[in-house]
């Protein structure tokens, strides 16, 4: 079988950290076709998750976010067209339409376009003082707007949203958050977790409204003055911050003939690709837009973290010049709210069992596992670890998930 030609011209559509990933990544491979880098924000490609951490805080300013510092950016030979959005792909010309009214041709097009936030109408989409959190922009607006004071309802209990309302009462904030699920996080931390994150915003002086959801924003004159629940409560305002997840930005894809997931025939959202992120002939994905396909599985999944989009950037870059690249590391999040940072690896969940192997969640210091229950409700090995202030234990449990190990039954060395 003859491999593929090297492509000589490279689109990727995407400035964020699996775009990003993907450029660096050909070019270290010794890539020295002409890279095409479209993204729909102006500016540098910047990372994501410190913005409703430090910079929201104010403790970083922007250029800090910065993927690479601009000196390093003409090494990199890019052809960089930042504030252009893509709105269409003819996939038989091998073309990408252009909001500007321009087109750019490729022999290879990575789709790396992330996610857009959820913001419903009832949510105050459109309203002043009602917003998301998704981009740079959007983190300067709250900032400013909580600067002021004021009071702010977290619609959300979320990474996003848990993460927003610490930063908003380290500011002096009055902080509702309000969230249909029992707990903050409950579905990725597990109940014993969420519970202890949920004490935490309490004793810090968040109005934590859980099991309740949110039937619309209230306004006058066009500004949000509040929200009011669906059990008939109504909360007071100054600004509201929607968290209610985001959605894989597919809409410039709509006809161009790739398959794209449809959540109730699927299970997932997102471009349908192979186990290398391969969609169609010439064309890869990575990142949150990305769905590729897990043999383990036998279905096609999301890897919606900052390192999966990393790793799955370069994996494209190997995969498209016809190279092979490492398989994948363990899936790793963290989560600053308060005193806590929160770190895992690996697979947790609410449906999976936990048990605390050091130290103890009521003091804070804790490594605690989890476990795939089998057909007795007990897991034979530890497929994730979760852990705050215990950075040396957490790396010892981190190569347990990598080696499969047993599920572990003695008590923990700590009550």
């Amino acid at each position: 079988m003859t491999a593929a030609p090297e492509p000589r011209r490279l689109v990727v559509v995407g400035a964020s950290v699996a775009g990003m990933a993907v450029v660096e990544e050909v070019r270290r491979r010794g890539f020295t076709g002409e890279v095409t880098l479209i993204g729909d924000e102006p500016g540098l490609p910047y990372d994501r998750p410190p913005l409703s951490k430090q910079l929201l805080a104010g403790e970083w300013d922007t250029d800090r976010l910065l993927l690479r510092p601009r000196e390093q950016w003409e090494a990199l030979g890019v052809t960089h067209v930042p504030g252009t959005a893509a709105v269409g792909l003819d996939a038989q010309a091998r073309r990408v339409s252009l909001a500007d009214g321009t087109t750019r041709e490729y022999d290879a097009l990575v789709i790396a376009t992330g996610a857009v936030a959820v913001h419903p109408v009832p949510l105050g989409a459109g309203l002043a003082g009602s917003q998301v959190l998704r981009s740079l922009p959007d983190a300067l607006r709250l900032r400013g707007s909580l600067a002021q004071g004021g009071r702010l309802v977290v619609v959300g209990a979320g990474f996003v949203g848990a993460e927003a309302a610490a930063v908003a009462r380290g500011m002096g904030v009055a902080v509702t958050m309000v969230d249909p699920l029992p707990l903050p996080m409950v579905g990725v931390l597990g109940d014993e977790v969420a519970r202890m994150l949920a004490e935490r915003h309490r004793a810090a002086g968040v109005d934590l409204r859980c099991g309740v959801g949110v039937s619309e924003v209230i306004a006058e004159a066009g500004r949000t003055t509040g929200v009011l629940l669906d059990d008939g409560s109504a909360v007071d305002a100054t600004n509201v911050l929607v968290a209610v997840g985001a959605r894989p930005a597919v809409g410039w894809l709509a006809d161009s003939g790739l398959l794209l997931g449809d959540r109730k025939r699927d299970g997932v959202e997102g471009v349908l690709c192979d186990a290398r992120g391969q969609a169609a002939g010439g064309i890869w994905a990575a990142g949150d837009v990305a769905a590729w396909f897990d043999p383990e599985r036998g279905s096609h999944r999301r890897n919606e973290h900052r390192l999966a989009a990393t790793e799955e950037g370069r994996a494209v870059a190997a995969a498209l010049l016809g190279e092979e690249f490492p398989a994948p590391s363990l899936p790793y999040f963290w989560s600053d709210q308060y005193d806590l940072k929160l770190q895992s690896y690996g697979t947790t969940g609410q449906d999976m069992a936990f048990k605390v192997v050091e130290g103890s969640l009521s003091e804070g210091r804790f490594i605690g596992v989890y476990g795939r229950p089998d057909g007795e409700g007990l897991p034979q090995s530890v497929d994730g670890v979760l852990g705050n202030g215990m950075a040396r234990s957490l790396r010892t449990w981190r190569q347990a998930v990598l080696d499969r190990a047993a599920w572990p039954t003695a008590a923990p060395s700590a009550a």
